[in-house]
């Protein structure tokens, strides 16, 4: 430990963000620039270096936490990146896009704000950048083995480096005309400026990694043409089987799934348009569901200027504090968080009649009602309990113009003919079946991801994509040195 009074001498500062008046006027990232720099070394002072540190286990990437708060409160900013990106692939997606579990996890946390764990790592990443850390790597000689990974976001991109770096040739191919997967066209720009992912991607090609884009496998190309083309197959097309809405009035125009919407501002973002065909301007918005999609919508939406902005969360409001009995330390907690966009709609009264912020908590939509076009103009909403009931009594309309439905998502898209032209197995909820080392049914292809795992964090992913890359490796060359971090069957923490 670099001061072993940290943890009580400094309090818990994060990376300030932006006025709200200043930041919903553009599409940049929410946080001050170069605020994070003066403020990190102390706040990485505040790592007990815990004999068991709990921030292992939160984070599936295995994240060596304590070693680079330590080496960042001394300044050693070259070692730090080292060691960051020793478990980490992309840290500065992560750092920008993780809800950070591993501060849950924080021993610190026990009784006191955790370390600021995903502030210190987005430092870093942004050090190791500035400072030259993160060179092109690679290999010193080609396997001749080739692997195709299918999908770009960050699962494929964690295998396609990883298995670059090992000496195969790998090609990804993306549907989408630019690589990147949600982390394109799905995470709004506020949260994560492209800047970040197109320096990755030069990495990546300077180390040989080949990327095939507006390719989508089973419909441009057969699936099981690739497949004998290729002596691996990665599956990494994530979970885009969007969740429905099934109440009356839902085939009213005006009413989209989040990720028809979000994709649209990305692009607008990009210079693809002017103007977004589904903008929110002027318009009266209501997002169905509380996650984090949710939130990027609100964001999108406040940028757009829309009208109003409320957001229907069908759980009740949590506490500002975990609840020990049902979620004990280290696991992560549902607790009340206030995130960027949310900040802004409260700030801005986008949505009066809310609970918090832009939230309505415990709703349930019960029917839509449209004009004599057929256009959404309203949405009857009741309260629930906690079993999801209806409450008497308590129904309301609010006005509505544009619904999103941000609901999550079921699994990997079946519409492309992948899973059937390669013959692939499915669980039961419609993600890729597979084996304890990431193999499909069908040889040489293996699943990682969302569209194996589920719907799940940035962490997992990356997590999912370097072991499957560990699996291929072994099946291409019968031994592997690559790393692990996860098996298909980890889960969580939880009680």
């Amino acid at each position: 430990m670099a001061d072993p009074k940290g943890f009580m001498n400094t309090p818990r500062q994060e990376w300030p963000r932006r006025p709200v008046a200043e930041r919903v006027q553009d599409w940049d990232e929410v946080y001050v620039p170069g605020a994070l720099l003066p403020i990190i070394s102390k706040q990485a002072d505040r790592c007990m270096d815990c004999g068991v540190p709990f921030c292992h286990d939160a984070c599936p990437l295995g994240n060596l936490i304590p070693e680079w708060n330590d080496l960042v409160s001394r300044e050693d900013w070259r070692a730090a990146s080292d060691r960051l990106h020793a478990t980490n692939n992309f840290p500065e997606f992560t750092g920008r896009l993780c809800p950070a579990p591993c501060e849950a996890g924080c021993v610190l946390a026990i009784n006191q704000p955790a370390v600021t764990i995903k502030n210190v790592e987005c430092a870093i990443a942004d050090r190791a950048w500035a400072e030259g850390f993160a060179p092109p790597r690679p290999p010193e000689r080609l396997s001749g083995r080739t692997v195709a990974v299918i999908g770009s976001g960050p699962t494929g991109l964690a295998a396609a480096q990883q298995l670059t770096r090992a000496g195969h040739t790998v090609a990804v191919y993306e549907r989408n005309d630019r690589i990147g997967g949600l982390m394109r066209y799905g995470i709004p720009a506020f949260k994560m400026e492209r800047r970040h992912l197109e320096r990755r991607l030069e990495q990546m090609r300077a180390e040989g990694t080949k990327f095939r884009t507006s390719t989508t496998v089973g419909r441009d190309v057969d699936a099981a043409e690739l497949r004998a083309r290729y002596d691996a197959v990665v599956i990494a097309t994530g979970a885009t089987a969007w969740r429905e809405l099934d109440v009356p009035g839902r085939e009213l125009a005006g009413i989209h799934q989040a990720m028809e919407y979000l994709p649209l501002a990305d692009r607008v973002c990009e210079g693809d348009l002017e103007v977004s065909p589904l903008s929110a301007a002027g318009k009266h918005v209501v997002i169905v569901g509380g996650g984090d999609t949710g939130a990027d919508c609100l964001g999108t939406a406040v940028r757009e200027r829309a009208a109003s902005v409320t957001q229907l969360d069908i759980y009740a409001q949590p506490g500002a504090e975990r609840d020990e009995d049902t979620e004990p330390w280290p696991t992560y907690p549902k607790i009340y968080r206030l995130s960027a966009a949310h900040e802004e709609a409260r700030d801005l009264e986008t949505a009066p009649a809310a609970d918090a912020d832009a939230r309505l908590f415990a709703a349930s939509t019960l029917h839509f009602t449209g004009d004599a076009d057929g256009h959404v103009r309203s949405l009857h909403l009741v309260e629930v309990d906690a079993l999801r009931r209806p409450l008497p009594g308590t129904g309301r309309d609010i006005p509505a113009d544009l619904v999103l439905l941000a609901l999550g998502f079921s699994g990997p898209d079946r519409g492309d003919g992948l899973a059937d032209q390669l013959g692939l197995a499915l669980e039961p909820r419609g993600t890729i079946a597979r084996d304890a080392g990431f193999a499909t049914n069908v040889p040489g292809v293996f699943a990682a991801g969302d569209a194996a795992r589920g719907q799940s964090l940035i962490v997992w992913a990356i997590a999912e994509g370097r072991a499957v890359a560990a699996a291929v490796d072994r099946h291409l060359t019968g031994s592997s040195r690559l790393p692990a971090p996860i098996s298909p069957y980890d889960r969580p923490m939880a009680v």
